[in-house]
Formats: C-alpha cells, structure tokens, sequence
C-alpha cells in the first residue's frame, strides 16, 4: 500500500548529493550503460537536425544529453533538484573528463554522426538548464527527448510513475523520436545516506504505461549481470518510440 510519504513531493530532493551521485555511477562506464549508449545512438541517428531537444531528470547525467547533441539547436535540461541544477550548469560549461569515454561509446557505435561534433563546445552552447517538475511539462513543444531513470526514480506510487513517463512524452511534438530509460525492479536507493523510493517495473509496466502515448516503441532489457551498479534491482530498461500527440 502508498503512504503518503513515498510520494514525489515529500522528498528531500534539495538534499540530494550530487557528487556523492555522479562518483558512484558515472566514475567510470560501466558495460549496461555502454550498452545503452549503443542502442540509443542507433535509434537516433535518423533525427534532426536543427531540433528542439529536452533531456528530463537530467541529474548528474550528462550522456543523454550528448547523445541528441547532433540532432539539436537547443537542449533544454530540466532538474527539480537544486543541487543537481547547480552541478548541471557547472558542468555543461566544460565538462569534466569523466564524460569523455561516455562521449567516446557514441562515437563507436555512429562515427559519422558523433566523430566531426566539438562535443564540449556545442554541449556548452547548445544546452540549458531549467529547474522544474517532470509533473509541469509543457504539451508538444519539443522535437526529440531523453529520460533517463527517473520517473520510477521519484516515487514509490504507481500512478505517479505512469503520470510522469507520459507528462515526459506528452511534453514532444507528434512523430519526436524519444529514448527512456529504468532501473528493472527497483526497490529504492541510498544517496550519501538519504533514503529515496522507487517503483518496481519491468518491461510489461513500462510497454503499458507508454501505450497510451507513443508508437513503434522498443523496450529492451539490459542486464547488469554479476557487477550491479547497487542493491535493489535487476537491470535496466531502455524504451525508444514516438510520442503519438496523445
């Protein structure tokens, strides 16, 4: 049963540590997020350019961003955290070398697209970042969109992880492209102490909840095999599609 206290908005997200965060999950590229780096930059490479692009949950996550870098003339990187939006427009301004084997996986898997791209440049140029809500998305006004282990990351209520995968993909133009991506059967986690609440969903959750929203979607299982990332889960999901206009 929900309490009222796993819902979104009791959260201490303003207490969420961002470099805590970033060195325990993007110090290094693991193999599951390679993976997903591959697939992404496959299902992208038929986009843009010129596109309006929006990467939701940003974080302390900068790949997805990175990899609709080619596709846009604008990112816009909505974070409600406050500590996450201080680090994400640090960060942008010049990224760290931490991101350069994450840029160096795009390039990998669609050279011609990512190879000839001054990604730290253009990163600093092309994108900004919004505090806001996943919840207070505007409908239809981007091209392309990324959201990357957020909406069952917020919440430990069903409805609101259903309400904000489809406020993600409700906020794209009809026929955007859209990459998405979950933590498999998550049971929560731990930043620096703080206890936050997740959803548990697996491919049948995430497939229903876009139904309603998107076309010709694709969600894959990524297994993280004998190296976890955590506690308190069993792999990742990535969904591609477009948002249908619904």
């Amino acid at each position: 049963m929900n309490t009222p206290s796993q819902s979104n908005d009791l959260q201490p997200w303003d207490d969420f540590d961002s470099a805590w965060y970033l060195a325990h999950n993007y110090k290094t590229l693991r193999f599951d997020d390679r993976e997903i780096i591959e697939r992404m930059a496959t299902f992208l490479a038929s986009s843009g350019p010129g596109l309006s692009g929006i990467d939701v949950g940003s974080g302390t996550n900068l790949y997805p961003s990175l990899a609709m870098l080619p596709s846009c003339r604008s990112i816009a990187m909505v974070e409600r955290a406050r500590s996450n939006v201080g680090w994400l427009r640090e960060e942008i301004r010049g990224y760290a070398p931490t991101w350069d084997p994450f840029w160096g996986a795009l390039i990998n898997a669609q050279a011609d697209r990512y190879k000839p791209i001054e990604a730290r440049r253009l990163l600093a140029e092309r994108a900004g970042v919004q505090q806001g809500s996943i919840f207070s998305l505007p409908r239809g006004r981007w091209d392309i969109g990324t959201m990357f282990f957020v909406a069952e990351s917020i919440t430990a209520r069903p409805d609101e992880f259903e309400r904000a995968t489809q406020s993600f993909v409700r906020s794209l133009r009809q026929g955007a492209p859209f990459a998405a991506a979950f933590m498999r059967h998550s049971t929560g986690y731990r930043v620096n102490g703080l206890k936050f609440p997740a959803v548990s969903v697996g491919e049948a959750q995430v497939d229903e909840c876009l139904a309603p929203v998107a076309y010709d979607v694709t969600v894959t299982m990524i297994p993280s095999g004998k190296n976890p990332l955590r506690d308190g889960y069993d792999g990742m999901i990535l969904a591609t599609g477009y948002a249908s206009g619904s």
